[in-house]
């Protein structure tokens, strides 16, 4: 039975990122191990998934001795279990894993790419992270960016030998769940519950943004804007589910007292049911500053909800202007706030965008079609060895 071992830096990413797809390579008959740190969402993790799980206490900051150290534990570890594939995500899992598999001599060593840290770096920190991207992708066999505008970046900078680089059919890590992101599937009894939480109105208007609350995801320009318009309608409301993330690339002072004292906004917190609140809002507002490809577009799509996002890498890959969303220039404001009065004013449109949209993800990224895929690749590597 082949053995394929999946590290991610963190649970939270094997929980978040790539949900079911171990369950489904062990169904399909591979030996399945996932790695990564420790963390509450482990224990749900392997419940779901029915795979062993191994922990090697990486971080995702910058930290040289203990980097090494869980490089180490890696190699030993690798060269114990003697896998045939070793496939990591993220990058630190990406850099350590890609090394240590290569010394413990596995033959297959697979790094997806699902966006580049260091767009949104400078100085020394960008340089390294550069350094990383292209050890990583010296160590690994393959190399799988994520979407094809993802690729494109790869190959203009020459961080990866192209003889490398692949996308797994329209691109994505893993997918959406069309049954789990579906107006039917929704609980009739934690709707409400939701809407309470939020002290939903029927008479407002809620553009909503999903994610971490940072700086590279556009939420400073998202913010401004939403206040220009608000200015405009009073009926509008900005709906943020997410957490503001104070170590690393914080928004800015100004943003955040905004966000706590405007009375159009409303913050959630992090929340693993955002289908509840993608299926009560007019429009999801995407304004990210990077991406690989960006799950929240996709499961707004299987929600129906209608996108506006930056035009970006990744975002491009889903969306395609005035055809299946908006799109608007990436750190503009201006450009924003006109795409978001444009919405307002096209509600009929934005809803055959997001028709159009829907029929396109279900095609192509439904979860079971992207799994097969990428089971069906793995076999075929393994057979070229």
């Amino acid at each position: 039975m082949p053995k394929l071992i999946r590290v991610t830096t963190a649970p939270i990413s094997l929980d978040v990122l790539l949900p079911g797809q171990m369950r489904y390579m062990s169904e399909q008959g591979l030996d399945v191990i996932m790695v990564s740190s420790d963390g509450p969402e482990l224990e749900a993790v392997k419940k779901r998934e029915g795979c062993r799980h191994h922990i090697i206490p990486m971080t995702r900051r910058m930290t040289p001795f203990r980097d090494v150290k869980c490089l180490w534990l890696l190699y030993r570890f690798f060269k114990k279990e003697k896998p045939d594939i070793v496939h990591s995500h993220t990058p630190k899992a990406g850099l350590l894993s890609m090394i240590a598999a290569k010394c413990a001599g596995v033959k297959i060593r697979i790094h997806t790419v699902a966006g580049l840290r260091y767009v949104t770096t400078k100085g020394l920190s960008r340089r390294v992270l550069i350094f990383m991207e292209k050890l990583t992708g010296r160590k690994a066999t393959h190399i799988w960016p994520n979407s094809d505008s993802l690729k494109k970046f790869i190959t203009d900078r020459k961080l990866v030998r192209s003889s490398k680089l692949e996308v797994m059919g329209h691109g994505s890590s893993n997918g959406i769940d069309l049954i789990r992101y579906s107006s039917a599937s929704l609980n009739a009894g934690k709707l409400p519950e939701i809407k309470k939480q939020i002290r939903y109105d029927e008479k407002l208007i809620y553009f909503l943004s999903v994610g971490r609350m940072v700086h590279d995801k556009g939420i400073d320009e998202l913010v401004s804007a939403f206040i220009r318009v608000y200015e405009k309608n009073n009926l509008v409301r900005l709906l943020l589910v997410g957490e503001f993330e104070d170590e690393v690339d914080p928004v800015t002072l100004k943003t955040k007292q905004l966000i706590q004292s405007h009375p159009g906004i409303i913050m959630t917190g992090w929340s693993d049911a955002v289908e509840y609140y993608m299926h009560l809002a007019f429009a999801l507002v995407h304004p990210s500053h990077r991406e690989g490809f960006p799950n929240v577009l996709l499961q707004a799509a299987a929600m129906s909800c209608p996108v506006i996002c930056s035009r970006i890498d990744g975002n491009i890959d889903i969306v395609e202007h005035e055809k299946t969303g908006l799109l608007f220039e990436v750190q503009n404001e201006n450009n924003l706030f006109d795409k978001m009065q444009y919405a307002l004013n096209n509600f009929s449109r934005l809803n055959d965008y997001a028709s159009s949209l829907r029929q396109h993800i279900a095609a192509h990224f439904d979860q079971p079609i992207v799994h097969a895929r990428l089971h069906k690749r793995y076999l075929e590597l393994l057979a070229a060895q």
